[in-house]
């Protein structure tokens, strides 16, 4: 009796799990950014369930399958595209899509990798279409502004002209989206957007500018240098005229000095050698004999001479 009861407690409990199972497999959930397909033996079978909620399905023989209702993003590799004017360039893009017939994209693409290997294609060839139609001007610019003009570039004597574009980069984008999303609805994606991420020169050409970069900054130098050496010459020479015209102006004034000190000194000589011409006399002759005469000065001259006069006086 024991035994039987813990057999049907046995049962009852096996069913339990296989009925939970059964429920759990016959049952899914979507949510606000999914989209679900129902497979069956791997075929899908009706239409793309999109409602969010609790959904029924036939238990260990349909599967789900899930995709995002969001966009999603795509990089794309660098590639080495010549443009028109034979522009070797690595064009960078990017773009946004999602997947809008969930049943188209999983029998042509199955799934996001192959999404983006689809896309690689897709993107990348009308990209590379696109850039060989136009200049590198008409992809590097989006308008057509005024160029602002620095000081350094102002100083240059040799400017390139800067031709108008007709196209320019923004719409060469939509060119490339357009072209682009008119193939990838039969692999059930919607292009929302493509853009150029980044534009660059291949290594050969980039060199080839970065010399032309350093050979203009040079002769930027070079100009700043010419002026510089051309202002300070102007400042020497200005200096140097000044600095005569003070020493000029110096020695106008010592000698207006000068002349008025003589002038002075010869009336202060006049008045004393009026008052005592004969002392006025016999001071300057002791002012000739110590200016003229020292240890080692010999005079010849006769005994009569004028000069001795004072002399010959002092030694009576």
């Amino acid at each position: 009796m024991n035994m039987n009861k813990q057999t049907k407690l046995i049962l009852m409990l096996a069913l339990i799990v296989g009925l939970i199972i059964v429920v759990l497999d016959a049952t899914y959930i979507i949510r606000e950014t999914n989209q679900v397909i129902i497979l069956q033996f791997g075929k899908p079978i009706g239409d793309t369930v999109t409602k969010p909620g609790l959904h029924i399905k036939v238990p260990f023989i349909q599967t789900t399958n899930y995709f995002e209702k969001r966009w999603l993003e795509w990089n794309g590799d660098a590639n080495q595209i010549p443009t028109r004017d034979k522009k070797f360039i690595w064009i960078d893009t990017y773009a946004r899509w999602r997947i809008s017939d969930p049943l188209t994209f999983f029998q042509r693409v199955r799934d996001e990798r192959g999404a983006h290997s689809r896309l690689d294609d897709i993107i990348d060839g009308e990209t590379r279409n696109a850039i060989a139609n136009y200049d590198l001007e008409e992809v590097v610019r989006s308008s057509n502004r005024p160029f602002e003009v620095t000081e350094e570039a102002g100083i240059l004597t040799e400017r390139e002209e800067v031709t108008e574009i007709e196209t320019g980069r923004e719409k060469i984008s939509e060119i490339i989206l357009a072209a682009s999303s008119l193939i990838t609805p039969q692999f059930g994606i919607e292009l929302k957007d493509v853009r150029i991420k980044r534009i660059n020169y291949i290594e050969e050409v980039r060199q080839e500018v970065f010399d032309r970069m350093i050979a203009e900054r040079q002769r930027i130098a070079a100009r700043y240098r010419s002026e510089g050496d051309g202002r300070s010459a102007e400042i020497r020479g200005e200096k140097e005229r000044e600095l005569k015209r003070i020493q000029s102006e110096a020695y106008k004034t010592a000698q207006e000095i000068k002349g008025t000190a003589d002038a002075e000194a010869t009336r202060i000589y006049a008045a004393a050698y009026n008052l005592d011409p004969e002392f006025y006399q016999f001071m300057r002759t002791l002012e000739t004999y110590r200016i003229i005469m020292d240890k080692e000065t010999i005079l010849l001259l006769s005994t009569d001479a004028e000069f001795l006069k004072y002399l010959k006086k002092t030694t009576r």
